[in-house]
C-alpha cells in the first residue's frame, strides 16, 4: 500500500499522521528538524510549543475545554500527552514544553507504520495523498510550490487581523445597520457612531495604549499593505475620520445627523454571530484591545472572540481552496492541517490535524470524507474555514460564537456555554456512532 505523505512534525502533522497509522495505512512524516530550524523553534523533537505553553481552559464549559474533550474522544496524541505532563495553572492545562514534545515525539516515532524522514522539503509530492501540515512560518521554494499549487494570491505571509466580537454583546442602542450611501444589504454592516467628544476621547486612549512586542522574525515587512490602527492615528488626529472611520454616506436613524466619526463592525460568519471591527487591525496588547474599543459606544460591554493580531503568519484563504475534509477542492489527494489553514491555536491546530489524517485515511480506503457536526467545536471551525461565504477570512480560533445559537434563549453566559457544550458532546457521540 503507497503510504500517506505529511510534511511538518508540528502538532497537526502528528496528529494527522497518527490518525492515518491508526488506520493501517503507512506514513511517510517529512520533517525537517533537525538540518533545519524555523527562526521560531530550537527543539530537535516534534510537537514543540513556541509561544506559550497553556493550552487554555480545560472546563468543558469553555471553548478551549469542549474542543479538548471532542479531541480526547477520538484519541488525540497531543492531549494525552498534555495530561501526562501538566503543571500546575488553576483552570488551565498548562504543561512542561520539553517533556510534552519528547512524549509526543516518542509515542509517533515508536508508531510501526510511520516512517520518519528528515530534511527540508521544496515542493507537494506529486504522488498518493498528502497532507501539508508546514505551519504558520512555511517559507522559502516550498511556500513557492504551494502558492503554484493552491493559486496566486491565496496564501497570506502576514497576518493582520482586527478584532472579533460576538453580535449579541453590541449594545444595538448605540448601534444602527446601514451600508454607505445605502449601496449593499442593509445588514451587511453594523455601524457604531461617536461624537466629537466621545471620538477624541478614543483617539486620545488609542494613541498612548501600549502595543505588543513583535517576534524578531516578525518584524519585517509586517506593516506592509495593512497599517495598524494606532499606527495610523499617531499620523493627526482626523487621520482615521478620513480613514477607515470616516462617517460620509452614513446617517445616525438617532439623531438625523451624520456621526463625527463611525466603526463599521462587518459580518463575519453566515449566521451572523460575529462582526468585525473594519480597519481595526492593531498590535496593541490584549488588554488593551479592550479597554480602548470598549470605549466607543456600542462597544462598552463587547465580548471579544478574538483580538487584533499583527504578526508572521502563513495561511491559506481557505474557505476559496478547500472542503470541509480539508482537501484542495482542485486535487482531492491534497490535505492542508494546522494553523495554514487559519484554525489560530495549538489545540485547534492539533485538531485540525486530527481531522485531516481521518480524511486521508478514508481517500486512501475509498470512503466518503466525514466532518463532525457543525454545533460540535470542532466542527464548527472546519465549517469557518471552509465557508465560501466568509468574506474577509481571518484565522479563527475555539470560541462558541461560531457555533449556531441554541433553540431557545438562555442569557446567564455561563449557562449559555455549558448547554452549547453538553449539546456539542451528545451531538458529536452521535457522529462518532453513526460514522466512525
Amino acid at each position: 500500500m503507497r503510504p500517506v505523505t505529511v510534511i511538518g512534525a508540528g502538532l497537526a502533522g502528528c496528529e494527522a499522521a497518527m490518525q492515518v497509522a491508526k488506520a493501517g495505512i503507512p506514513v511517510r512524516l517529512m520533517e525537517q528538524k533537525p538540518s533545519k530550524y524555523s527562526p521560531a523553534h530550537h527543539l530537535p523533537q516534534f510537537a514543540e510549543l513556541v509561544c506559550s505553553n497553556s493550552l487554555k481552559a480545560e472546563r468543558l464549559g469553555s471553548a478551549a475545554g469542549l474542543l479538548k474533550a471532542e479531541m480526547q474522544r477520538l484519541g488525540s496524541v497531543c492531549v494525552e500527552a498534555a495530561y501526562a505532563c501538566r503543571v500546575p495553572a488553576g483552570g488551565a492545562l498548562a504543561v512542561d514544553r520539553d517533556v510534552f514534545a519528547g512524549l509526543v515525539t516518542e509515542q509517533v516515532c515508536s508508531h510501526p507504520l510511520i516512517q520518519v524522514v528528515e530534511g527540508e522539503v521544496l515542493e507537494i509530492p506529486q504522488d498518493g495523498v498528502v497532507i501539508v501540515a508546514t505551519g504558520p512560518l512555511t517559507e522559502g521554494r516550498l511556500a513557492q510550490d504551494i502558492q503554484r499549487v493552491v493559486g496566486e494570491g491565496t496564501l497570506s505571509f502576514y497576518d493582520a487581523a482586527a478584532p472579533i466580537v460576538t453580535a449579541e454583546s453590541v449594545d444595538q442602542n448605540y448601534a444602527f445597520a446601514a451600508s454607505r450611501y445605502g449601496r449593499g444589504g442593509e445588514d451587511d454592516y453594523l455601524n457604531c457612531p461617536m461624537n466629537k467628544e466621545q471620538y477624541e476621547a478614543f483617539y486620545e486612549q488609542l494613541i498612548h495604549a501600549e502595543s505588543a512586542m513583535l517576534h524578531e522574525f516578525d518584524r519585517p515587512k509586517v506593516y506592509e499593505g495593512c497599517m495598524p490602527v494606532e499606527v495610523m492615528a499617531k499620523r493627526g488626529a482626523d487621520t482615521l475620520r478620513f480613514g477607515p472611520l470616516k462617517p460620509v454616506g452614513l446617517r445616525d436613524p438617532s439623531t438625523g445627523h451624520r456621526p463625527w466619526a463611525v466603526v463599521q463592525l462587518r459580518r463575519e460568519n453566515r449566521d451572523g454571530t460575529l462582526y468585525n471591527l473594519v480597519g481595526f487591525q492593531t498590535n496593541l496588547k490584549f488588554p488593551e484591545q479592550k479597554r480602548v474599543f470598549s470605549m466607543i459606544p456600542a462597544l462598552h460591554d463587547a465580548q471579544f472572540m478574538r483580538y487584533g493580531v499583527m504578526h508572521r503568519n502563513s495561511f491559506l484563504c481557505s474557505p476559496h481552496l478547500l472542503e470541509p475534509d480539508q482537501s484542495l477542492r482542485n486535487n482531492r489527494n491534497i490535505f492542508f492541517a494546522g494553523q495554514i489553514t487559519g484554525v489560530e491555536g495549538y489545540m485547534e491546530s492539533a485538531m485540525s490535524g486530527i481531522w485531516a489524517g481521518v480524511n486521508a485515511a478514508r481517500r486512501v480506503q475509498g470512503k466518503s470524507p466525514v466532518t463532525p457536526p457543525p454545533d460540535t467545536m470542532a466542527g464548527a471551525l472546519l465549517r469557518y474555514i471552509s465557508d465560501p461565504e466568509v468574506k474577509d477570512f481571518q484565522p479563527m480560533g475555539a470560541n462558541f460564537g461560531i457555533l449556531p445559537p441554541l433553540d431557545h434563549t438562555i442569557r446567564d453566559k455561563k449557562a449559555r456555554y455549558e448547554a452549547l457544550a453538553r449539546r456539542a458532546m451528545e451531538h458529536f457521540e452521535q457522529f462518532m456512532e453513526r460514522e466512525l
